[in-house]
């Protein structure tokens, strides 16, 4: 029997917890010679959350739940889950319904013809127009400017296997995102295309403020391009510098059109400061990553466990 432990951070998610279950228990068994569990790992639920949790590791011993002590970020939550995983495999995905576990089969059967790593990837998805567009720009300019390929229209829906999280296990720094960090260890890895349906219940807890902060942790994790702006802003200003000066010593001689000149260049001057000032925030972001990482603040802390072991306690969170 091989053991698939199924990883599942939440965040106000009490209606989707029982449906997710059950439609993760009923694709399992579709499965030969699968045993599965459940991690649920409660980001800071202010609803019934941590209710509903209780109430299903009771009726299921195979249901485990982390209490975090309060809302440490999506990434985290995932981390903590994975750190208490026990399974062969482990398939983390998240409960509001859009990833879809009727595929769970399938990753299941990629993962056992010899892939280390099986992702979900998104044909199709049913969100806001505005959140399409800018998620397949995000992830075009990601793929091309990162040191790391990432494959696109993927999420947290993905299958690791035991030997790929004993390498991610190591891997500790405070500034998170999982999309980067698990092609990063460069395993063999599949995909599985599916449709990803609209929400079930509730809303989602991912505004676009945390979606823009999420997507910079990814471009300031596996990108050097924003500190090589500075490079190609830098020879614009130069050779265009030097177009200017040129035409300057032409109109002066010939034109005397100097003034008019100067009022392009405090024009240009004022585009300039702009461009200086987005240089300086990004290097506010390289800062405050290292400073986050030279802290060394755990990166998550756990209220209280259910259905997890003394055996299962992890020290190095």
């Amino acid at each position: 029997m091989s053991r698939i432990s199924f990883v599942i951070p939440v965040l106000n998610e009490e209606k989707n917890i029982p449906y997710i279950y059950g439609l993760i228990d009923d694709a399992v068994k579709k499965c030969d010679g699968i045993e599965c569990e459940w991690v649920f790992v409660n980001d800071g639920s202010t609803d019934a959350t941590p209710f509903v949790l209780i109430d299903l590791c009771n009726s299921d011993k195979r249901v485990k739940s982390i209490q975090l002590t309060r809302n440490f970020g999506h990434q985290a939550a995932i981390t903590a889950g994975l750190d208490y995983a026990t399974g062969d495999a482990i398939i983390t995905m998240d409960c509001d319904g859009q990833d879809p576990p009727a595929i769970i089969p399938d990753l299941i059967k990629r993962w056992q013809e010899g892939n280390k790593i099986v992702y979900a990837r998104r044909l199709t998805r049913k969100d806001p127009f505005l959140k399409r567009i800018t998620a397949r720009m995000y992830y075009s300019l990601l793929y091309k400017f990162s040191e790391v390929k990432v494959p696109g229209n993927i999420g947290d829906f993905r299958l690791i296997d035991r030997s790929v999280m004993d390498y991610l296990s190591k891997m500790r720094e405070k500034s998170r995102y999982l999309r980067g960090m698990i092609p990063w260890l460069g395993f063999k890895h599949t995909f599985v295309d599916y449709d990803r349906p609209a929400r079930v219940h509730g809303k989602t807890g991912f505004s676009w403020l945390k979606m823009f902060r999420f997507a910079m942790q990814g471009i300031l994790s596996f990108s050097l391009i924003p500190l090589r702006l500075g490079l190609f802003v830098g020879l614009f200003v130069i050779f265009s510098g030097v177009l200017f000066f040129i035409y300057l010593i032409i109109r002066h001689f010939f034109g005397q059109q100097f003034y008019k000149l100067l009022e392009w260049l405090a024009v240009f001057n004022y585009v300039l400061i702009g461009f200086l000032f987005i240089l300086l925030w990004i290097i506010a972001e390289y800062v405050y990553n290292i400073s986050n990482e030279v802290k060394g603040r755990p990166i998550y802390v756990i209220d209280n466990t259910i259905n997890i072991g003394q055996s299962d306690e992890n020290p190095d969170a």
